[in-house]
């Protein structure tokens, strides 16, 4: 294994070819709006401002402010960055994202929290500047456990998530507890087809109604990736409009784009966009959810690694008895604000829940 130090720098070949590709969108007919997915209207405006607006050079220049670096563990190229704490003694805590998003879900809670932490961002493979390598969740857990032990040298970490990364923390605690100090997480699975709902308290049956209800409304780009992924990224590797409504839809899953950026800056919303696009990475990660969907299934296992879940409340509404059972529940918080994106949306609040959560560790 080795680490190197990397520099985000995009070819301008690539942000031309962004441009074009832009300004030759061919647009549908149907001028419809956010209840069919992503409006129209929105697009050709979001398009338009992506097109002539959006500075990718200077969101470029603020990422490389982070320390990056690109580690092989196992013969996988895995981008993170590592930020050193400040603090004597820092502990060591890996952020992980989900999608769509990506590692630039932590960028305004990295310096937050680079005081008492070592901070520790992964690109997951097949997203980001990591390796175009989809794997399932527990792969990506061991491949993280060896990026963190191995190859940084730390004995014992944190590790904090939500989304796809709430799934890859709790395979670390099933699969290398002995490497956990704890885990810190947003979300903690869903009732599904394994749920014993006769054992369900009422708020939990309430939740598992909720849930059950937005896979139907919303739970349209899971099962397509989850089924023909493939079918799919032909469209979205080419073009960046598509691949904008694509992620857009989701993003704004239950509200508007329009009512998204009251909470998130539009360049954000595209700098996050355009990672997938300069790293032709939708592709491989919408395989990811094909994966892990084929996997072997087990039974799921509560772990005794320490868990602390804050709970956002625009996300869906998760009784704290619903994260006792799936997790071994130490610290539990209802956000006063902040969505299914908390770190990204309400980095004080989520900075201040993961200090809050490690200092019980540290000092029981």
């Amino acid at each position: 294994m080795k680490t190197e130090p990397f520099t985000i720098a995009v070819p301008e070949a690539i942000l031309e070819d962004l441009r074009r590709r832009l300004a030759d969108t061919r647009w549908p007919d149907d001028d419809a709006g956010w209840e069919y997915g992503t409006a129209l209207p929105y697009m050709k405006d979001l398009v338009d401002y992506w097109e002539h607006r959006y500075d990718w050079r200077r969101h470029e220049a603020a990422l490389n402010t982070f320390a990056h670096f690109m580690a092989e563990v196992d013969g996988v190229g895995i981008h993170f960055i590592h930020e050193r704490g400040r603090e004597p003694d820092p502990t060591p805590l890996l952020l992980l994202h989900g999608w769509p998003d990506s590692f630039y879900r932590y960028h305004r809670v990295i310096p937050m929290l680079a005081d008492s932490f070592d901070v520790i961002v992964p690109s997951i493979p097949g997203q980001g500047f990591s390796d175009r390598k989809p794997m399932t969740t527990d792969d990506t857990a061991d491949l993280f456990a060896g990026l963190m032990t191995e190859e940084l040298g730390y004995e014992r970490f944190v590790a904090a998530g939500g989304d796809a990364g709430t799934l890859i923390a709790q395979s670390l605690a099933d699969r290398h507890a002995d490497a956990l100090l704890g885990i810190h997480l947003t979300d903690v699975g869903y009732p599904d087809q394994t749920t014993d709902f006769s054992t369900l308290t009422e708020p939990e049956i309430e939740f598992a109604n909720y849930i059950g209800q937005w896979w139907m409304n919303e739970g349209a780009f899971n099962m397509v990736q989850s089924t023909k992924p493939q079918s799919l990224a032909y469209g979205l590797a080419d073009s960046p409009a598509g691949l904008a409504a694509w992620i857009m839809s989701f993003m704004a899953s239950g509200t508007t784009g329009e009512e998204l950026e009251t909470r998130f800056s539009r360049d954000e919303l595209l700098t996050n966009i355009t990672i997938y696009w300069v790293t032709q990475t939708i592709g491989s990660s919408l395989r990811r959810y094909y994966l892990d969907a084929h996997a072997p299934s087990h039974p799921w296992q509560r772990t005794p690694v320490p868990a602390a879940v804050a709970h956002p409340p625009r996300d869906a509404p998760l009784p704290r008895e619903w994260a006792e059972r799936r997790v071994n529940l130490e610290h539990f918080t209802e956000l006063p604000r902040g969505g299914h994106f908390a770190a990204w949306e309400e980095p004080l609040l989520y900075a201040g829940d993961v200090r809050e959560f490690v200092g019980k560790l540290r000092n029981p």
